[in-house]
C-alpha cells in the first residue's frame, strides 16, 4: 500500500508524551520494513487518552485506535499482519465491492424468499429480484449530532473502561494514516482473510461509511472490528437498506450470530446504533 513518510521509526523524539509501548514490525512474510504500529503495554490509566492521542498524533500523521488481544491473548504481533499483499483502498469503488461480496454470498447464504431476499430491491445492473444487489444505501436524511470524533472518543472511553469484555483491556495503538477508515490497511490487518485477502478492499467500504454515516474505525482485534458511528440510520427503511451493506462486509455477522436475519439484525444492531461490531470467522 502506498503511504506517506513513516513517523513511527522517530516516535521516541517525536515529542508525544506516550506510555510504555512497543513497535510492531512482525508480519505474516517476516519482519517488515519498518514499524506498522505501536501499541501501549498496558491498558489507559486515562479514558482521555484517545482524545489526547489524537491531537498530538494528527500532527505527525498518525491516527489513534483501540487493540485487544482477546480472550486467546492475540497481540498484534501474533496478527499475522500482511502489508505485501494490501493494496490502496482509493483504487477501489466501494459499491462494485460489496456488490461482489453480495453475489458470492448472498444468493446462496440468503436465498430468494428470505426477509433479506425480498428487500433487496432493483440490482446495480438493473435486475429485479430477490437477492439482487440493491446497491448502496443513501446518506441518513438527519443531519450528526455530535462532531465524529467525539462519538469515536466516546466509544473508546466506554471500551477502554471494560475490561472484563475484552479479556485484559483494551490498549491504545498509534498507525500511520491519513483517515480513520484507511487504518486496517495501513498495517495491513488480516482479521478478516477467511472472508478477503485484501483487506483495503474493505477499507474502500469503510471510507464510504466514514462519509455517509460519519464512521470511524475505534477496535480492532485479531479478527474482530468495532466502527463508532456519528450518524447512524435513523428509520427502519434506512437501517435495512444498510443492513444489505453490513451482510456484505461481514457476511459471518448474520449467519453465524443470532438473530440470524437481515430485518431483526437491522433493527436491533443498525438502527441508531452509535457502534457497529464485525467478526469474522
Amino acid at each position: 500500500m502506498a503511504t506517506l513518510p513513516n513517523p513511527l521509526p522517530s516516535l521516541a523524539t517525536s515529542g508525544l508524551d506516550l506510555p510504555p509501548g512497543s513497535l510492531v514490525d512482525a508480519t505474516l512474510d517476516g519482519t517488515w520494513h519498518e514499524p506498522l504500529l505501536w501499541y501501549a503495554d498496558g491498558p489507559p490509566a486515562d479514558l482521555r487518552g484517545w482524545s489526547r492521542l489524537r491531537a498530538a498524533g494528527r500532527r505527525l500523521g498518525l491516527l489513534p485506535v483501540l487493540v485487544t488481544g482477546g480472550r486467546r491473548g492475540q497481540w498484534p504481533e501474533e496478527w499475522d499482519l500482511h502489508p505485501e499483499g494490501t493494496s490502496y483502498p482509493g483504487d477501489h469503488d466501494a459499491d462494485e465491492v460489496l456488490a461482489g461480496y453480495w453475489t458470492e454470498y448472498a444468493d446462496d447464504e440468503v436465498g430468494a424468499g428470505t426477509a433479506a431476499g425480498e428487500n433487496a430491491g432493483p440490482g446495480t445492473d438493473g435486475s429485479e429480484g430477490p437477492g439482487s444487489w440493491p446497491g448502496l444505501a443513501p446518506a441518513p436524511a438527519r443531519e450528526a449530532a455530535e462532531d465524529p470524533d467525539t462519538v469515536a472518543a466516546g466509544l473508546a472511553g466506554v471500551i477502554a473502561a471494560d475490561a472484563d469484555t475484552w479479556h485484559g483491556g483494551a490498549r491504545m495503538a498509534l498507525v500511520p494514516a491519513r483517515r480513520s477508515a484507511d487504518i486496517p490497511a495501513a498495517i495491513g490487518w488480516s482479521g478478516p482473510m477467511n472472508h478477503e485477502n485484501d483487506v483495503a478492499r474493505l477499507c474502500a467500504v469503510l471510507r464510504s461509511w466514514e462519509d455517509r454515516y460519519d464512521a470511524r474505525v475505534v477496535l480492532l482485534g485479531f479478527d474482530t472490528m468495532i466502527v463508532s458511528v456519528g450518524r447512524p440510520p435513523a428509520t427502519i427503511e434506512e437501517a435495512r437498506a444498510l443492513a444489505a451493506e453490513h451482510y456484505a462486509f461481514c457476511p459471518d455477522n448474520i449467519d453465524q450470530s443470532p438473530p440470524y436475519d437481515l430485518d431483526a439484525y437491522a433493527e436491533k444492531s443498525v438502527l441508531n446504533q452509535e457502534a457497529w461490531s464485525f467478526w469474522w470467522d
